[in-house]
């Protein structure tokens, strides 16, 4: 299938359900770019008023520019320092007046030989891409509970199968699949549903320096069934579904947006 098309196709779903989060309001951290850049411009475009987080709020606002002013705003924070988090939160109602999604995309990378990675390394890592979801969740459920409101989590294939080289990020995305499980049994009978989503190699700036190595990608669409890598907005498309009420019995899942990696059990295909 081609690429494009399918890209084509994700977008047209946004056109044709375009007030699908009118009147609501979502924060997504992490928005300057990649997959939380489409995230946010994906709920613009269904109505909804998007509250872009990230510690470089120099970047927001450079997106915030080619939205509508009275739907979004930038918000400066670093999710891994839970004041700010709750200051983020307590921002977004003071200009909106209420909460009903939140999406913790925030996250960083860090890999290589374990001998080799720094206290100073690993714990970023896990402020970011797991204490960030966290204080995320935590800020927000209260208010999440009154409008009966959704959490969606970017976690990763990478959180539910290990890699190689990667364990402080396999470790994190670990963690943030299993914190939304157990968010999902903590919050369900309160009306909150708590899921994420598990890309696998996506067009971020985050792999940016990877999307150049064709050898690389081309060991990629060798284990990709869909033979190419992700791209953000195909990503957003999931998350605004798990956001939405089209997902109104969906709680607790890791879905694969992963063109079809988890399908399989590892071995090599046969001719």
């Amino acid at each position: 299938m081609d690429a494009k098309r399918v890209v084509r196709r994700a977008d047209a779903g946004a056109s044709q359900m375009s007030e699908r989060f009118h009147g609501k309001v979502i924060i997504v951290t992490g928005a300057p770019s990649g997959i939380g850049e489409a995230t946010a411009r994906r709920f613009v475009a269904e109505g909804a008023k998007v509250a872009m987080v990230d510690r470089n709020k120099d970047l927001l606002e450079k997106v915030a520019k080619s939205l509508p002013v009275d739907k979004t705003m930038a918000h400066g924070a670093d999710v891994s320092d839970s004041k700010a988090v709750d200051r983020m939160v307590a921002a977004v109602l003071e200009r909106f007046g209420r909460l009903d999604v939140i999406v913790n995309n925030a996250g960083v990378h860090e890999g290589g030989d374990v001998a080799a990675i720094t206290d100073d390394k690993w714990r970023n890592v896990m402020a970011i891409d797991v204490d960030g979801v966290f204080y995320g969740c935590r800020a927000a459920l209260p208010h999440l509970e009154k409008t009966n409101g959704s959490i969606v989590n970017t976690a990763s294939v990478s959180g539910t199968g290990g890699d190689w080289g990667m364990s402080p990020y396999n470790a994190a995305k670990g963690a943030v699949v299993n914190l939304t499980r157990a968010l999902a049994l903590d919050f369900g009978k309160k009306g909150v549903r708590v899921n994420a989503v598990c890309p696998s190699l996506t067009r971020t700036g985050m792999t940016e320096d990877m999307m150049d190595d064709k050898k690389l990608l081309a060991k990629f669409a060798e284990r990709i069934p869909l033979g190419r890598v992700c791209e953000p907005k195909e990503v957003a498309a999931v998350i605004a579904f798990l956001a939405s009420e089209d997902a109104s019995f969906m709680t607790g899942a890791n879905v694969a947006v992963d063109g079809g990696v988890s399908a399989s059990n590892g071995q090599p295909p046969q001719e």
